[in-house]
């Protein structure tokens, strides 16, 4: 493993999502004290996560043709530097410009890092490093996540955004000093197509994303009071550890069978969340944390999942598209369904989505 190039990696990775977790829960909250409804909210994640998506499309092809580093700093930037213009108005307009810049540099984060694990540690040392790489994830989720909605509330929407856009600047240093990869290494065997052999993950991952999405938007809008923040840290605190206990378990028993538990735990927590938004909202730490720990879980086992079954560039590109693309409908769609029907049907529908992927894990288990 080249040890300092992955700590590198590490260290970017905390900076650079650190970024974008702190304003997931704010913008929507930004655009509502601008005066615009619950779907015109959601749509400010929403347009990010999809520039996100068309921006990882094209992934597989700039990452043949350009030095691993210089992508992966180029997506810092991105996120960063256009972040303080949110500061500016909360007109939906440039809220939605800004994030479509911001959605690019996310593209390229997401996509480079974990192709990233793949190339900077050798295979069989590839579970213990995704673990870590996870951990990174994670950490910003845990620290930042309840902290935008708390920064927001005690120092104000301004200097939360300037503080969300250094952080990912500042990780451009650390990604610039890892070591070159070369294009010739991106993918060694495969086809840059998308294997069918990926769907049942793809869909798996992608189900438990808009379950996510749909809560980091809109759970300081469902339960009133101090209970959000709270109820927002034990999610991604359960996430981080959910997604590590999973790679844990699933070197022992296989990471297929620990996905049907994943997504039953995951199904359960999103429920308990519709239970919350009812109007018992000390119900939303246990369902926050419920739905965390299983939803990190499926990141972790879906993840190693793909790159068993692909080269490392078309699994990181697939996932990352599940991921974020969930996250933005998650996102959007929730906003609709509020709308129409209000916050606890909303989370109960997004669980009823959840279990019903159940048959797609166990078809895994099966061939696992």
């Amino acid at each position: 493993m080249q040890h300092r190039s992955f700590r590198l990696l590490l260290v970017a990775t905390v900076s650079g999502f650190a970024g974008y977790v702190l304003l997931m829960p704010v913008l929507p909250l930004w655009a509502v004290a601008g005066g615009a409804g619950e779907v015109a909210a959601g749509a400010t994640n929403a347009v990010f996560m999809l520039v996100t998506v068309l921006t990882q499309l094209g992934m597989p092809w700039l990452l043949k043709r350009i030095d691993h580093r210089i992508a992966f700093a180029l997506g810092t930037v991105l996120i960063g530097l256009p972040t303080p213009l949110y500061a500016l108005s909360s007109e939906l307009w440039l809220l939605l410009g800004v994030s479509c810049l911001r959605g690019v540099g996310f593209g390229l984060l997401t996509v480079t890092g974990a192709a990233l694990v793949a190339e900077l540690v050798p295979a069989a040392q590839r579970g213990r490093a995704a673990g870590l790489y996870g951990l990174s994830i994670g950490l910003p989720n845990v620290l930042f996540l309840p902290a935008g909605v708390w920064l927001t509330q005690t120092i104000g929407f301004g200097p939360l955004f300037w503080i969300a856009g250094a952080l990912p600047v500042a990780a451009t240093a650390a990604a610039l000093g890892m070591s070159r990869v070369r294009a010739k290494t991106v993918e060694r065997s495969g086809t840059s197509a998308f294997p069918l052999a990926l769907l049942p993950s793809w869909t798996v991952m992608t189900t438990a994303a808009i379950a996510a999405g749909g809560l980091t938007a809109f759970l300081p809008l469902a339960v009133a009071g101090s209970v959000a923040p709270a109820a927002l840290l034990a999610f991604g605190a359960a996430t981080m550890l959910g997604r590590w206990a999973a790679g844990q378990l699933g070197d022992r028993l296989g990471h297929s069978r620990v996905l049907v538990p994943a997504v039953l735990l995951a199904a359960l927590g999103t429920g308990l969340l519709a239970v919350a938004a009812w109007g018992a909202a000390p119900v939303s730490l246990v369902g926050a944390a419920a739905f965390g720990a299983g939803f990190g879980a499926v990141q972790n086992i879906t993840l190693i999942v793909m790159f068993e079954r692909t080269a490392s560039g078309v699994a990181s590109t697939a996932w990352n598209i599940a991921y974020d693309a969930g996250q933005g409908l998650g996102s959007i769609g929730f906003g609709a369904l509020v709308t129409l029907s209000g916050y606890p049907v909303t989370f109960a529908v997004a669980a009823i989505l959840i279990a019903v992927g159940t048959p797609l894990a166990a078809s895994h288990r099966r061939r696992g």
